[in-house]
């Protein structure tokens, strides 16, 4: 697939190891809002998080994304069926899906050619749902480390498209009939190690790598340990969704 800002195959594995799951509450709430659970598109699946989940609520999930290497890391499931394809490739006939979604992927697409295969693919009043999450919030004491790696030691290297990320998807074009969302958040428990592993997925710290040379993840372990000592024990890490949900015509 040529032509796609490929930010994540290189680390495909640890995506799937350390990517958070999403709540059960955001399925639900939209597994409530579609007009029915035949098929649901998940675009820009990744190694697959949101697609297992919604294979609960849907009787088949078709889970696409440009990165072979990310659905290679996808676990199977007798719901789901994979597929290598843009954002405008579902592979899906017309009207034929009640939910579209994109979890923290909306931001890379090509939004008019998304929004045209999902409003080609939606049935009538069939709903869209794109999300994304914030910087992670652990405590008073690890918050500032994590908010200074983030936004000055690897701040420079964020593609532009991590501002709508940044503004939790509030400045995202959304032309559909809006449906308001509840309050959700994604909650993990990690360990040192798994919060350290997490942040190695991120897009800015693999272009830190290429450009520097080095891995900036052994200085923020560095200043971390301090705060951390022990690396079994484990923290509460949250992070707030924002969530944008839409019916079609």
């Amino acid at each position: 697939m040529s032509g796609f800002a490929d930010h994540f195959s290189r680390q495909a594995a640890e995506y799937a190891r350390f990517r958070p799951q999403y709540p059960p509450e955001l399925f639900r709430f939209l597994a409530a809002a579609a007009p029915d659970h035949r098929l649901a598109w998940d675009c820009g699946t990744g190694s697959g998080q949101a697609a297992r989940a919604l294979a609960a609520f849907f009787a088949h999930v078709r889970a696409t994304d440009p990165s072979a290497a990310q659905l290679a890391h996808a676990p199977p499931h007798q719901r789901i069926a994979y597929g290598v394809g843009r954002e405008s490739e579902s592979g899906l006939r017309d009207a034929s899906a009640d939910l579209v979604t994109a979890a923290q992927a909306a931001h890379w697409f090509d939004l008019d050619a998304f929004y045209a295969e999902a409003r080609r693919v939606l049935v009538p009043n069939g709903v869209i749902a794109v999300w994304c999450y914030d910087a992670m919030h652990v405590d008073d004491r690890l918050d500032p480390l994590l908010t200074w790696f983030y936004d000055e030691r690897v701040g420079r290297y964020w593609p532009p498209e991590r501002a709508l990320v940044d503004a939790a998807f509030s400045t995202l074009p959304f032309p559909f009939a809006e449906i308001e969302a509840p309050r959700l958040e994604m909650q993990a428990t990690l360990s040192r190690g798994a919060l350290l592993g997490y942040i190695g997925t991120w897009s800015a710290v693999a272009r830190a790598r290429d450009v520097e040379g080095a891995d900036p993840i052994r200085e923020l372990e560095q200043r971390l340990v301090p705060l951390w000592p022990d690396a079994d024990a484990t923290r509460t890490v949250r992070w707030l969704l924002g969530v944008r949900v839409g019916r079609a015509g």
